[in-house]
């Protein structure tokens, strides 16, 4: 059995859609992309627990009141934070779930039938510490990929393809579709939450320290969601990447390179170079000075960091 944890943020309507799903309810959710139950009572059985990390200020009534009658009649386990964030609602998961496996999911998805069984089938395997599912993205489906493209890049696997088809190790993860061994995960310190804001890379630093522990990360298609990419909540309270002078999107992928990628300066100007000479950028001049701001603002954040979690 495993414990499936979703993190939410200002989402609660299309949460209570993945909840009803996953407790094999019918969805009131209309959408282009048909809910697919569960597998039978088999599947529900392997599901122990659903924890609701909810970092929501304040519900809808309608939604506040379905989501307190699953609380009441224990379909559901919630958790509140006062304050947003991804890492730290993912610790606080992990520190409070009954079961040995944790999957992890997003509150906007609509999964596969098989998706449980599928993973817990691969966490079996020798020496799998967690497991990656696939993600089909909006407009997306399964691809199969040729593994010199598929892992390759500036490190392994940095811009993995999670709709690929075929079972692979890997060193990348989505936090939207992640099952880990609850022992192994805590033993390494669970999430960096020094990944702060949008939290950018944060699964990456984990999947890299669960490596660097001994274990592998399994990567399987049949664990499949779709992910609806529901608008407003989640990462999206912090704006549009494109055109913000936050630092909130770009913290987290310079934070990751000073801790893993051994040519810093080469990193900073790749990622320069992919986010501000862009087709976007070219077409839209007047975002380009507060995206460098947005830039410059999130370097020097990620070196603060950096210097305190290194202290």
């Amino acid at each position: 059995m495993l414990t499936i944890a979703i993190p939410t943020l200002n989402r609660g309507r299309v949460l209570c859609d993945t909840i009803a799903q996953l407790l094999d309810e019918s969805s009131s959710r209309e959408s282009s992309a048909s809910p697919r139950r569960l597998d039978d009572s088999t599947t529900r059985r392997l599901i122990g627990e659903i924890l609701i990390v909810d970092q929501t200020a304040e519900h809808p009534p309608d939604v506040a009141a379905r989501l307190a009658e699953w609380e009441r009649d224990g379909s559901i386990r919630i958790l509140r934070l006062p304050e947003p964030s991804i890492p730290r609602a993912m610790n606080t998961a992990l520190r409070e779930a009954r079961h040995p496996f944790v999957l992890f999911l997003d509150d906007d998805i609509v999964p596969s039938p098989q998706l449980v069984a599928a993973h817990l089938d691969a966490m079996r395997e020798p020496g799998v510490w967690a497991v990656a599912g696939q993600v089909l993205q909006p407009g997306e489906e399964p691809r199969h990929y040729d593994e010199a493209l598929l892992h390759g890049g500036v490190l392994p696997d940095l811009e993995f393809r999670f709709h690929h088809d075929a079972p692979c190790d890997v060193q990348n993860v989505m936090a939207g579709n992640l099952c880990v061994d609850r022992a192994r995960a805590l033993a390494i310190g669970g999430f960096d939450e020094n990944f702060i804001a949008v939290a950018y890379r944060f699964e990456t630093d984990f999947a890299r320290r669960l490596i660097a522990a001994g274990g592998r990360i399994r990567f399987q298609p049949a664990a499949s969601i779709r992910h609806l990419k529901a608008p407003g909540g989640g990462i999206r309270v912090w704006g549009d990447h494109r055109t913000s002078a936050s630092p909130a999107h770009s913290v987290g992928d310079y934070y990751f390179a000073l801790r893993h990628v051994p040519d810093f300066r080469a990193y900073v100007r790749r990622r320069l170079r992919s986010n501000v000479l862009t087709r976007y950028h070219l077409t839209h001049p007047w975002t380009i000075a507060p995206k460098i701001v947005g830039e410059i603002r999130g370097l020097l954040l990620a070196r603060r960091l950096f210097r305190g979690a290194s202290s």
